[in-house]
């Protein structure tokens, strides 16, 4: 295995996981919900590439979520690894495949439709600590209460750790128009959910 597709599948299985920040919420409830995220391998033959599902939702509402996505993982370029993302229809039949994966069967691949400028860019920073965010250029639009935003999302990970802010800024005036206002959320690791890549499952 060549070090290139290496440094890949450790990044990979890095992302793979579910992540809660439990302890945040619990510490300072007035100001963070409870919340959980997945990033859920998906079988190669879904998008004939490596891919993930991932689901945001509330601790207390695990079957409605209020972020999911499909993702395609492509060869690291240069020194960074991108995740694609995804739109798709019908996402209430997905809803809660983070817990019960056997849900993601329903998945239909035609519907996918890929969310332009939304792509994540990660650099490995320190070996296996990885930082990322929205690729360049604020193409990232994102409706929210009447008003057009674009993101601007940020991610740390390691394998014990994820942070991860987003928020949405005015097109026109860069103001921020919604997101985190008490700073970045905090998560820890509550399972791996990668161990089962291998170098087959990039087949580049």
């Amino acid at each position: 295995m060549s070090s290139s597709t290496n440094d890949l599948l450790r990044f990979a299985k890095t992302l793979a996981g579910h992540y809660s920040n439990r302890k945040q919420a619990q510490n300072n409830p007035k100001d963070f919900a409870h919340i959980n995220i997945f990033f859920r391998p998906l079988p190669w033959e879904v998008l004939n590439a490596p891919g993930f599902y991932s689901e945001q939702s509330y601790d207390h509402a695990p079957w409605s979520p209020y972020r999911q996505g499909v993702h395609r993982l492509l060869p690291a370029e240069g020194d960074h690894f991108i995740v694609e993302n995804f739109g798709f229809g019908d996402p209430i039949r997905l809803a809660g495949a983070g817990q019960r994966p056997e849900l993601l069967n329903s998945l239909n691949t035609d519907s996918l439709k890929p969310r332009c400028g939304c792509g994540m860019h990660f650099r490995e920073i320190d070996a296996g600590h990885y930082r990322g965010g929205v690729e360049p250029g604020k193409n990232c639009l994102v409706p929210r209460d009447g008003h057009l935003t674009y993101l601007v999302s940020e991610v740390e990970m390691n394998a014990t750790d994820w942070i991860s802010r987003d928020r949405g800024f005015d097109p026109e005036t860069d103001e921020q128009r919604w997101g985190s206002e008490h700073g970045p959320l905090r998560f820890e690791r509550v399972a791996y959910l990668g161990d089962h890549l291998d170098e087959h499952w990039l087949r580049w």
